[in-house]
């Protein structure tokens, strides 16, 4: 379903695009001035007339995705970006026209936010599955319009694929998608149905008393590791703390040049500390604690 923006934001998006077509073109001498202003010297001024100039590509581009459903105002949106995009990566020095550079980064700008906002389900990923989601309409149109009948076979299926180097497989699921569309939580239960969709998901989050409980065990859990470490020697809890319990989880190696010591030396006190942190625990819960999970 096509979005249709409220009678204000129609009204400004259409000064927006007039304003913009009716900047003045530039010359490539000053346009390649400007360019080299922003980039070697930082001058603003300089990038927002270049911007100014160019911002009819932007609307240009937006305007071949509005069948996506999309606001068009977010589609021209992110053609800026994109040309803001080429604006930071342009390199006068090449020679070529920036609207020539330019088109390319708001193409792909405009095409990355169709694609994330066009399903909730992630549509593509890779160049060719891009390829696929924008170009699949395109061919196959011009499939039936040549075959004279609706739909599409194996056949042709298979000719997509091998036209857009993508599988048979992803030709299928593009279709199904692209058919199907997203199904709304909101939706109603059946025909004059009054219960949504939503109201029969499972909620898998931990009830209040799990919550408690858990929150004990975790408080009990951290006292019991407290007090078994206090039972150990400095340079024991010194190698626990520092190869399991650290925001920064250091090397037996380098432990051992800290304390002067070899790395298999380090191996024998950290496995004599577990073995005393392993007993000292087990007697607070009366089994085998699973903090000592193998790491």
């Amino acid at each position: 379903m096509a979005h249709i923006d409220d009678p204000s934001t129609q009204k400004a998006n259409r000064d927006y695009i007039r304003n913009s077509m009716n900047e003045p073109m530039l010359e490539k001498d000053h346009e390649l001035e400007l360019a080299r202003l922003w980039r070697e010297k930082g001058d603003e001024k300089a990038l927002h007339e270049l911007i100014r100039a160019y911002a009819r590509l932007a609307v240009s581009m937006a305007s071949k995705f509005r069948n996506y459903g999309l606001p068009m105002g977010d589609l021209i949106q992110e053609g800026n970006i994109g040309l803001m995009q080429a604006a930071a990566r342009f390199e006068p020095e090449r020679g070529i026209r920036f609207s020539t550079y330019a088109s390319w980064w708001i193409r792909s700008a405009i095409q990355d936010y169709v694609l994330r906002n066009w399903s909730i389900v992630r549509t593509g990923t890779t160049t060719a599955q891009k390829s696929l989601f924008f170009n699949f309409r395109k061919l196959r149109a011009k499939i039936e319009q040549k075959s004279e009948r609706a739909g599409l076979d194996h056949a042709d299926r298979q000719k997509i694929a091998r036209d857009l180097k993508v599988r048979v497989e992803d030709v299928y699921d593009m279709e199904g998608r692209l058919n199907g569309g997203d199904q709304s939580l909101n939706a109603k239960v059946g025909e004059g149905g009054v219960e949504e969709w939503q109201n029969f998901l499972p909620d898998e989050s931990p009830t209040p008393e799990d919550i408690v409980i858990g929150m004990k065990d975790a408080q009990a859990r951290s006292r019991w590791l407290n007090e078994s470490l206090n039972k150990l020697t400095d340079r024991e809890q010194k190698i626990i703390r520092d190869h399991h319990m650290g925001q920064e989880i250091l090397t037996l190696e380098d432990i051992g040049k800290e304390l002067g010591i070899s790395k298999e030396r380090v191996r024998q006190l950290e496995k004599r500390a577990m073995d005393k942190l392993r007993e000292s625990i087990t007697g607070f819960m009366g089994e085998e604690s699973s903090l000592f999970a193998e790491r």
